[in-house]
């Protein structure tokens, strides 16, 4: 039996032994697991806090790009408006001329067409005091209209030169385009 009994505490003091060890070896885990854990929760904040600075910086760019948008409209918008109002102006000098011209066309044939329509008024022919006279008259009045004739043939085979533009047609030509 004390042999029993030896054997029996060798197998004890075998199981105290492994239940020791089993705990040295469970601490260990649970230390290791722990760090890991540790590890794994810096490594999650700093992927978290890369993300974050990179959709920071996204976001900034962003407004950023937003807002230089904004004034490109804004800015191409008083242009095109600027534009608009010196066409308009132009077009309302235009006008306005051509309404004074008209009116002074109209005012001009007005004027004509009361002339050619007033009565005329007969003028009194002087009868000559001589016959001396009349022959000297007709005389004057023959010279003169030979000498109509001759510079009117003289003038006739000249050639035409060419016109500069008025003011108007080059006005009507920038107009087209």
């Amino acid at each position: 039996m004390a042999e029993e009994k030896s054997l029996l505490n060798k197998i004890g003091d075998a199981v105290e032994a492994a239940k020791e060890k089993v705990q040295e070896v469970g601490a260990s885990i649970a230390g290791k697991a722990g760090e890991v854990a540790t590890e794994a929760k810096r490594e999650a904040g700093k992927a978290a806090t890369a993300v974050e600075r990179t959709a920071r910086a996204a976001k900034a760019g962003t407004e950023k790009a937003l807002t230089k948008a904004k004034r490109t409209v804004t800015r191409k918008a008083r242009a095109a408006k600027a534009d608009t109002e010196n066409a308009l102006g132009k077009a309302e000098r235009a006008v306005k001329r051509k309404v004074k011209a008209a009116a002074a066309g109209a005012k001009k044939a007005a004027n004509k067409v009361e002339r050619a329509m007033a009565p005329k008024k007969r003028v009194a022919k002087k009868k000559p005091a001589t016959a001396g006279a009349a022959v000297k008259k007709t005389v004057a009045a023959a010279k003169r209209a030979v000498k109509k004739v001759a510079k009117t043939v003289a003038k006739a085979p000249a050639k035409k030169t060419a016109k500069k533009p008025t003011k108007k047609a080059v006005a009507k030509r920038a107009a087209k385009k």
